[in-house]
């Protein structure tokens, strides 16, 4: 079976730890967990990389680039030439202000819909089909994005944040598990949660 990557996008140091432009992050970490992964990350590929790890019959490496997001692709590029992992077997994990929060998205290709670090990577491996699963996090009243994105979670969504990553974990075992038809259209109908 084939080895799959997939990339969860953040920013490095305390200050964006739990900020919700760290959401790719924080999946990765809920990932880590429910695979029982004890072992510590090593830099590589401007990252920070785990595995490959076994996990239903296939491998799976587990990224954070450590770039900062708008970086993103020089990591998410060193990584799939290193492992010879096509831009179909990568899926990259991020926020989106254009979803209520908590609401997932799962598509197989398309544009960056304005994020700069998925702009990044479809830049850097030169195509615009690599999956993506987009974590809602809700739009700002003032309308000032910049600021909304690296502001800290009420405790509102804390408390939902446990859930919210138990869905994210149940869709990147469908996106590794199942075509990527399939998984779209399990995680779009089944998984998505998050407010009307």
């Amino acid at each position: 079976m084939s080895l799959r990557l997939c990339v969860g996008l953040g920013n490095p140091g305390p200050r964006y730890a739990m900020t919700r432009h760290n959401m790719g992050w924080l999946a990765i970490d809920a990932l880590l967990e429910h695979l029982e992964v004890s072992t510590e990350a090593t830099f590589a590929c401007s990252a920070m990389l785990w595995g490959p790890l076994s996990w239903k019959e296939r491998e799976l490496l587990l990224l954070k680039p450590i770039t900062y997001m708008n970086l993103s692709g020089k990591a998410v590029k060193a990584a799939s030439a290193r492992f010879s992992v096509p831009a179909e077997h990568i899926l990259v994990i991020y926020d989106d202000v254009a979803l209520p929060f908590g609401r997932l998205r799962l598509r197989a290709a398309g544009s960056a819909g304005g994020h700069h670090g998925m702009a990044s990577i479809l830049g850097a491996m030169g195509t615009l089909a690599v999956p993506r699963l987009r974590i809602g996090i809700g739009s700002p009243a003032d309308g000032d994005v910049a600021s909304w994105v690296l502001s800290d979670f009420v405790d509102e969504e804390l408390a939902q944040l446990p859930e919210v990553m138990s869905r994210c974990v149940q869709a990147v075992e469908a996106w590794f598990s199942m075509d990527v038809e399939r998984a779209v259209s399990y995680v779009n109908d089944r998984l998505r949660g998050g407010s009307s």
